[in-house]
């Protein structure tokens, strides 16, 4: 199928099955242009032929017989009138054209009978009958040739003997001629008429083809009319081809869009014939609604069998709407609906980037020890407490900034012009909203904060502002939790620092460079040692060996603590098992290990202590566990359900620093706790400070009350032991009866003295 065919089918407008047949009614545009082209043609031959018939007659007959100039010059005139009638119009009608074949066989007898009149008419007759066969070979079918041709051959037949005198020999030779003309016309219409039902065929396939397409094609002219459309337009727009054609595409765009859509037109005609320029818009289709299509347009205005721009339209909504969902799923956290990380970071840039002078404030929000939700209730917990974490976020920021969750229990926010202080109001607004109780199921959950603030300088790039706070944000996590640092460049000493130190630890635990010393506890009555705290060191291959306020801190910030817990509960075990076999003076003797917040917060502590005793052949009861005040403050209802966990296992449980909580004595009934450590700063007066020798006495009877067993903590001089034993403390531990010791050390001290003196 050629471009030919194609462009005059987008010039007709038609459609039509491949294989139908011609309707002579049914004529199209191209067809009905050739015929008005074709009918002038024939007009202005008839009228000059007919001329010629006149001026033969003015000049060559007599002027008894030069009235027929009359009727020849009014057939001039009519032939000539007919020239500029709508004839493609006129011709679609078939009455039209049975009127016209008509005209064709009049013209022969009148030809006939002037060259029987005229003298030399039958030589003026051969000429005008092959000029009427031609006229009607580029019109009619071969029949109506055919009839035509029998027609002017046999007046050519009757004129040739009896006026121009030939004898039966010319006359045959003469006649054959004629004859050959009439099939070569003949023939010349069936070719024409083969080729006419061809491409007819051509172009009703190529409509086919177009419309079965989902794209759409419409033909623009230079103004910006459509000219033509396929029935693909229907279903596309709701709307005609009929309604389409002979309207302005324009009254279809948005307004936003008339603007950029007439410069892509102008320059489209610009290009070359046959170039190409592709786009994407919008159109109004009958309901009003949008419709997004991809453009191709091509330049064919110089061409002169389309003389338009050719648009072929593909609704490509589908493709947007899925392009906009893996959009919004790739910038959109899934959990929040939040911007996530990815979006968070080409808002951060464009901020950073857009206004220099407006400095950038970003707030980095990291829940603090999230991850025991989702260890202690689930994953399913964890997700109701961010969305619920979100929900209140949102309640604090403007429509202007960006609120972004950048994954895990981590979030973020963009912020511009902001006063001096208001970012640290912000975070500590935060704080406390994030501090409330939160609902999970059966039980309340309190949540807290670490918040880091950075502000943009002029040098700042989105990556090292967000970095910055990041810093803050861990430098708040140092300090304490639960609050705000703003950023300060001495932060990024710190980190160095803290990221060597989280180094070093993670060797030490693979290169075992810890140790547990051990402590004495001894009864305040007998001076026996009952038990021994174990308490853990750093062998540190550079700085010697360093005590936990060196270390602990740092674990627990990275996580490092929960396997570091791990290992001291497993040696202290251990070494209680080996001084057992060892002695038979360390059949009684109990070992207290210290667990730190994220280890009691960790989910799998219970089975850390099963299989440590396990593994050591201890019986449970030998094992005393030491939890401080505040830890169990955080979450009383988690904690008491740990506390019941591991007493089902059997060990002790001790509440360590008493005093230095705010532990309620309805919580203190409600735990299964064995022993109450009293802290160190209650026992450094309490032979001189009336008010220290009042609240060891309430917490020692307290503990007779609740059964509970009494330890004094940092006992350093016989003034204080004495006052202790007087109030009734059950144990005291501290340098008077022993500083940490190695296991030799404490063997040593079993197998030598059972007793210790003031």
């Amino acid at each position: 199928m050629g471009r030919s065919a194609e462009a005059r089918n987008l010039r007709s407008g038609t459609t039509g099955p491949i294989d139908a047949p011609v309707q002579p009614a049914e004529m199209d545009d191209h067809t009905a242009e050739y015929w008005a082209r074709q009918l002038r043609i024939g007009a202005a031959m008839a009228s000059v032929v007919t001329a010629i018939g006149g001026l033969r007659i003015a000049t060559g007959w007599e002027s008894a017989y030069r009235g027929w100039l009359i009727p020849i010059i009014l057939a001039v005139l009519a032939q000539a009138a007919i020239f500029p009638l709508p004839w493609a119009r006129l011709v679609r009608s078939g009455r039209t054209r049975r009127l016209l074949t008509l005209w064709w066989l009049s013209e022969m007898p009148v030809m006939v009978l002037f060259g029987w009149v005229d003298p030399d008419g039958w030589m003026l007759y051969v000429p005008a009958a092959v000029l009427l066969l031609i006229t009607a070979a580029a019109l009619w079918s071969p029949r109506f040739v055919i009839v035509l041709g029998v027609m002017s051959v046999g007046g050519y037949a009757l004129l040739l003997p009896t006026r121009a005198g030939t004898n039966l020999g010319t006359t045959f030779v003469l006649i054959a001629m004629m004859s050959c003309v009439v099939g070569l016309t003949a023939i010349f219409a069936k070719s024409r008429r083969s080729l006419d039902n061809r491409r007819r065929t051509a172009e009703q396939r190529a409509e086919t083809l177009l419309a079965a397409s989902a794209d759409a094609v419409i033909a623009i002219s230079p103004d910006g009319l459509v000219l033509y459309a396929t029935e693909s337009i229907s279903p596309m727009l709701g709307i005609s081809r009929q309604t389409l054609v002979g309207s302005r595409l324009s009254s279809l765009l948005p307004d936003d869009r008339v603007g950029p859509a007439g410069e892509f037109f102008a320059e489209l005609i610009a290009l070359p014939n046959g170039q190409s320029m592709r786009a994407e818009s919008q159109l109004r289709n009958a309901d009003g609604k949008w419709v997004y299509v991809d453009v191709l347009a091509t330049n064919w205005v110089d061409d002169p069998d389309i003389e338009a721009a050719v648009v072929s339209l593909r609704d490509i909504g589908a493709r947007r709407a899925l392009e906009n969902e893996l959009q919004h799923q790739a910038y959109t956290d899934s959990l929040t609906g939040m911007p996530n990380r990815a979006l968070f970071r080409l808002r951060l840039e464009e901020a950073v980037a857009g206004h220099a002078e407006r400095p950038v404030t970003v707030l980095l929000l990291d829940l603090d020890d999230f991850k025991l939700v989702n260890d202690n209730l689930g994953h399913s917990a964890g997700d109701e407490l961010l969305t619920t974490i979100a929900a209140r976020l949102r309640r604090h920021v403007r429509p202007s900034d960006v609120l972004a969750r950048l994954g895990g229990d981590e979030f973020a926010i963009i912020m511009r012009d902001l006063e001096p202080g208001d970012a640290a109001a912000l975070a500590e607004r935060l704080v406390r909203t994030i501090r409330e109780p939160i609902r999970l199921g059966s039980r309340d959950i309190a949540c807290s904060l670490s918040i880091g603030i950075a502000t943009s300088t002029a040098d700042d790039q989105g990556d090292q502002l967000l970095g910055n706070a990041d810093l803050a944000m861990y430098a708040a996590k140092r300090a304490g939790r639960n609050g705000y640092a703003i950023f300060d460049p001495t932060m990024t000493i710190s980190v160095l620092e803290e990221a060597q130190l989280r180094i070093d630890l993670e060797q030490g635990l693979e290169q075992n460079e810890f140790a547990v010393l051990y402590q004495p506890v001894v009864d305040m009555q007998t001076q026996s040692v009952t038990s021994v705290e174990a308490l853990v060191r750093w062998n540190h291959p550079r700085d010697g060996l360093l005590g936990p306020y060196h270390f602990i801190g740092a674990a627990e910030a990275n996580g490092l603590i929960v396997p570091l817990g791990r290992w001291v509960l497993r040696e202290a075990c251990a070494q209680l098992a080996r001084w057992r076999a060892e002695s038979p003076a360390a059949a009684t003797l109990k070992v207290n290990v210290n667990l730190s917040a994220r280890q009691f917060q960790y989910a799998g502590l219970v089975d850390d202590v099963a299989e440590a005793l396990r593994d050591a052949g201890l019986d449970a009861a030998s094992l005393t566990l030491e939890i401080t005040e505040s830890m169990l403050m955080e979450d009383i209802e988690t904690a008491k359900s740990t506390l019941h966990a591991l007493r089902a296992l059997g060990v002790r449980l001790a509440i360590d620093d008493f005093g230095t909580g705010y532990s309620s004595l309805s919580y203190l009934k409600q735990l299964p706790v064995d022993v109450i450590k009293i802290d160190k700063t209650f026992v450094d007066d309490v032979d001189t400070d009336a008010d220290d020798v009042a609240l060891v006495d309430a917490v020692a009877g307290l503990g007779q009350a609740l059964k509970m067993q009494t330890v004094a903590e940092g006992i350093e001089t016989d003034a204080q032991w004495v006052t202790l034993r007087r109030l009734g403390i059950d144990h005291g531990q501290g340098y008077l009866f022993g500083r940490p010791a190695d296991p030799d050390q404490i063997s040593d001290l079993l197998a030598g003295v059972s007793t210790i003196s003031a």
